[in-house]
């Protein structure tokens, strides 16, 4: 497509952000009615399941993020392998 390693980055991660979001909201709906309707150890299960999608949603969209700017950012990276 004719861009640079910088500019194939973030397009990835512009382009996987709705799905990173999308799937993590439909787990965390799931986690809601769990505990809503659910009781005791099965409450306790939406309430782990909750922080975990959470987590790993900030992960996915914030942690390797940053990361990877802070690999490529300050450089001039002329070819990315994979």
């Amino acid at each position: 497509d004719g861009r640079s390693p910088q500019q194939a980055v973030h397009f990835g991660y512009d382009s996987a952000f709705s799905t990173i979001f999308d799937a993590n909201i439909t787990t965390l709906i799931a986690a809601i009615i769990l505990f809503a309707v659910g009781t005791g150890p099965v409450a306790g299960f939406a309430v782990t399941l909750a922080i975990g999608i959470l987590t790993s949603m900030f992960t996915a969209i914030i942690g390797t993020r940053a990361v990877i700017n802070l690999f490529i950012g300050g450089k001039r990276v002329d070819k990315l392998s994979i």
